[in-house]
């Protein structure tokens, strides 16, 4: 193990769940739910979302690794379109439209009673803006990626290709294709459990799946590690392929903005069980899996001409 480059990873990581917990509990000494702070409050407490960005250079000032934009060792923060690069952009755009649109098909397949054809008034949504609310959360979210930028380019701009190096996975291609892949899972899978832990502050206030659940809330932080993998996955997968972060932060903010026009039909309050309210999502886990498999095929692939070491040497 490049023990440099463990000491590296560790000085990030320090800095990252520093900053972003003592932010947290600086602006909600308190505890309030998620739900009773009012939005300036939520939106102040989301800056938080900067501290992997602000880590990552702080990181490189202590180890005095360098700012370089692009090429090995860099802060991947060029931009490409050529050689095909911009197919990568337009997956990162599209991916959390299809697996939230499709998870949304599955709980109403599953769960018929949460279907409500006319849900979608309650939240007073006009019918004609719910068709094209998904053009229009893609929109705001690749306008809006900045903010996602502030995580994208710490965890996938610095953590990801630590772990990639730490695990193997970018070591020469002699390596045969099992041992290959489970480098780069277990990279995956480390990363995951690490950034769900670090929203775990915000899961215990009820941010992402709220608070009167059973099992509260190391459930929901042990789901948002899960979640965190598998999205992670293909994270890492469009920012290895393009060479740039700035794909994963544009899917992370389209992915927070919420494209689904199924998501207007289904009524929680309908659920008749915990099981129902609290745990249908399992289906956006099913299909998250399924593309991420995929994504992982796609970037262990001897046809492809972007390989994992490319998040390194690109």
């Amino acid at each position: 193990m490049n023990k440099t480059e463990l000491k590296r990873l560790l000085i990030y990581l320090a800095f990252s769940f520093g900053l972003a917990y003592a932010w947290f509990f600086v602006t909600n000494m308190k505890f309030v739910k998620w739900q009773d702070l009012s939005n300036p409050m939520q939106s102040f407490i989301a800056l938080g979302m900067l501290a992997p960005l602000l880590s990552h250079i702080l990181t490189r000032l202590v180890t005095k690794e360098g700012f370089k934009l692009s090429g090995k060792d860099s802060m991947m923060l060029g931009i490409s379109f050529k050689n095909g690069k911009w197919i990568f952009f337009l997956i990162a755009i599209l991916l959390p439209w299809i697996y939230l649109e499709l998870s949304n098909a599955l709980t109403i397949l599953f769960f018929r009673e949460l279907y409500d054809p006319e849900y979608y008034v309650s939240l007073e949504i006009d019918k004609r803006l719910l068709n094209i609310f998904p053009l229009a959360a893609i929109v705001s979210g690749v306008f809006g990626s900045f903010a996602a930028f502030g995580e994208e380019a710490g965890w996938r701009g610095y953590m990801m290709p630590k772990l990639l190096k730490l695990f193997g996975a970018d070591e020469d291609t002699s390596l045969s294709k099992g041992k290959k892949l489970r480098a780069t899972i277990l990279a995956c899978i480390t990363g995951g459990i690490i950034w769900g832990l670090w929203h775990a502050p915000l899961t215990c206030i009820g941010h992402n799946f709220g608070t009167d659940y059973p099992g509260f809330p190391f459930v929901g932080i042990a789901r948002m590690c899960l979640f965190c993998t598998l999205m992670g996955i293909m994270l890492t997968f469009v920012t290895v392929k393009s060479g740039s972060v700035w794909p994963a932060a544009i899917m992370h903010a389209v992915n927070n903005a919420g494209p689904s026009i199924l998501n207007g039909y289904i009524n929680p309050e309908r659920a008749g069980t915990w099981i129902t309210k609290y745990f249908s999502g399992i289906w956006q886990m099913a299909v998250m899996l399924i593309l991420a498999i995929i994504c992982l095929t796609l970037l262990l692939s001897d046809k492809s001409k972007i390989r994992v070491k490319e998040c390194i040497e690109n």
